[in-house]
């Protein structure tokens, strides 16, 4: 069963669907949580006198095994003998968040040659440049690299090109801070601030293009390929949340919380097995 983070559970009932078609005698219900003790009484769950069970504000340590003993009465027809029956149910619920954007984005600068020093240090200054613009939205850049190739195109000699490349994403330090102030989770204000950031982006290079055409004299050694800039959208995942389309079939697209023994440290979407776990738990983000 699968709970998005801060929403009420489904109901779970504890009985299977052969035993909800019959007359049940006496029957009583007994919920244990993912720690071993009875859930009645407890604030954060919702237990119907029929067996069903919710759980209210769903979060990742919520997650776990859930068992339900259910007990009942046969009585024989003939003797009037009673007989109590105990069944148990099990419910592994995982807590999940609906995926976060980030953007691969790519552009192309003409240069005058591959080897020369200058292309190194203008993708350091663009880099600090693009920082910059999105820096108070709480975005930063990711897996930042350029290679330089030669290009041939029809009708042109050879041009060297530098391919660069990156990713922008919503986590950069200080986002948290932002969540807090969003309500409850904050999936709707991060898609926005990477949406903002994505925008700020393309408009700097569209006015690239007009300054090459209209406000420079001399075209610069360096200089943006006009149209060249692309940004695609990647889900990420949150800290301690991963996607699995094995593990969770139900739930392929969905970031599900890590399962105890593995660890989700940034926003790459993967939950990666702890060699040497020391804490057992849902959602880590360290072993």
């Amino acid at each position: 069963v699968y709970v998005k983070m801060f929403t009420n559970s489904p109901f779970l009932v504890c009985m299977d669907l052969a035993r909800s078609r019959e007359e049940l005698i006496d029957p009583k219900y007994l919920w244990i949580g993912p720690d071993g003790k009875n859930l009645t009484g407890r604030t954060h769950v919702n237990l119907s006198e029929t067996g069903k069970l919710m759980v209210v504000g769903f979060t990742e340590s919520m997650s776990g095994a859930y068992t339900c003993i259910l007990s009942h009465k046969i009585i024989e027809i003939t003797t009037q003998e009673e007989r109590e029956v105990l069944e148990a149910y099990k419910f592994v619920v995982y807590a999940y968040r609906e995926a976060d954007h980030a953007y691969q984005m790519s552009v192309r600068f003409t240069t005058r040659e591959c080897e020369r020093a200058a292309n190194g240090q203008f993708f350091g200054e663009l880099q600090r440049i693009l920082t910059d613009i999105i820096s108070d939205l709480m975005c930063h850049l990711t897996h930042s690299s350029y290679k330089c190739r030669a290009v041939k195109t029809p009708k042109q000699s050879l041009l060297h090109e530098l391919f660069v490349s990156f990713q922008v994403s919503p986590f950069a330090p200080g986002w948290e801070e932002v969540c807090r102030r969003a309500p409850y989770d904050c999936e709707e204000a991060t898609n926005g601030r990477v949406e903002e950031a994505r925008d700020r982006i393309g408009e700097f290079f569209q006015r690239q293009t007009y300054v090459l055409k209209h406000m420079l004299q001399t075209v610069p050694a360096i200089h943006y390929v006009a149209s060249s800039f692309s940004a695609i959208y990647v889900d990420s995942c949150q800290p301690g949340f991963g996607k699995n389309d094995l593990t969770h079939k139900s739930c392929a697209n969905c970031c599900v919380v890590c399962n105890p023994g593995t660890y989700s440290p940034t926003n790459q979407g993967t939950c990666w097995i702890c060699r040497r776990p020391r804490v057992w738990e849902y959602g880590a983000r360290s072993c």
